[in-house]
């Protein structure tokens, strides 16, 4: 495998993570799903995302998905199976995302959406299966032979494959789902925690309560703010999951994850200026 510049592959995952998690805000994810009778937003996402694994229990879904409350999991799984299936869930996921893409992005299968499907495909030739839930049930749905859903498709293999990873070692440092969270909020990149908490289901008081928990180990100032001891296990959190997550990229190669961090950068910011997400989701710079 190639060596990799310092923090190349995170860089080339943080433009391609806007691909796959601009389509949870795009309302063809909402208009699909809901003609198959699913029509509340939380349980669109969980229909939407958990499909592959098949018609699981709430239990699952909490475990794998990590930082949502269980209760509200179990409002939505296993009770979106009585309505619909996991097959016609993925289906309408990918007509939706499809359409949303095609509608933000502007470009009927561009060369360079082409070229970036090429090169992300390729990179998930060395992904693994091993101990990562998530990424393995999406890997057994056949990559799709237009370039726009392929690069989606692709993106989305390689942020379960990441994530999957990063679970293991929030399990590792001793942090909940909701401790998870909090303290990616309270970093310079989590969301404002209004919408952590509307898309998670916590309450202000459980994550008030978190946040005491935090404290008591050091990891967070009266004011909100990590300390820095919080602050470093943040950022040894997400160097880890680097590690954990290198194989793709150096399968890639150097020139190869140079390319696709190029174009992904030029998705991203289309998708942004398309008001791909909402303004307030994360706090102001």
């Amino acid at each position: 495998m190639t060596s990799l510049p310092e923090r190349a592959a995170r860089r080339c995952y943080s433009v391609l993570n806007p691909l796959h998690s601009c389509t949870y805000f795009a309302p063809e994810t909402a208009d699909e799903l809901g003609q198959l009778g699913v029509k509340e937003p939380r349980g669109v996402y969980f229909a939407a995302r958990s499909a592959p694994l098949g018609r699981v229990g709430a239990a699952v879904v909490t475990a794998t998905f990590y930082g949502f409350k269980h209760e509200l999991v179990a409002q939505h799984v296993p009770g979106v199976w009585e309505v619909t299936t996991p097959e016609a869930a993925i289906e309408a996921r990918y007509t939706a995302v499809d359409a949303a893409l095609h509608r933000m992005l502007g470009a009927e299968a561009s060369a360079e959406l082409a070229e970036a499907a090429e090169l992300a495909v390729r990179a998930t030739e060395a992904c693994s299966r091993a101990a990562r839930p998530l990424y393995a049930a999406h890997a057994e749905i056949p990559i799709p032979q237009s370039p726009v859903l392929a690069l989606w498709h692709a993106t989305t293999l390689l942020r379960e494959h990441r994530g999957d990873g990063h679970l293991a070692l929030l399990v590792d440092a001793e942090l909940d789902g909701l401790e998870s969270v909090v303290s990616h909020s309270a970093s310079d990149h989590g969301m404002n925690p209004e919408w952590a908490r509307k898309m998670r289901g916590w309450s202000e008081e459980e994550w008030a309560a978190a946040e005491d928990r935090l404290r008591e180990r050091g990891l967070l100032a009266a004011d909100g703010t990590l300390t820095e001891a919080g602050s470093e296990l943040r950022k040894d959190l997400e160097h880890q999951t680097d590690r954990l997550d290198r194989a793709p990229y150096e399968h890639l190669g150097a020139a190869g994850v140079e390319r696709l961090t190029e174009l992904a950068s030029t998705f991203a910011a289309t998708l942004v200026a398309a008001g791909a997400f909402p303004a307030d989701l994360f706090p102001k710079r």
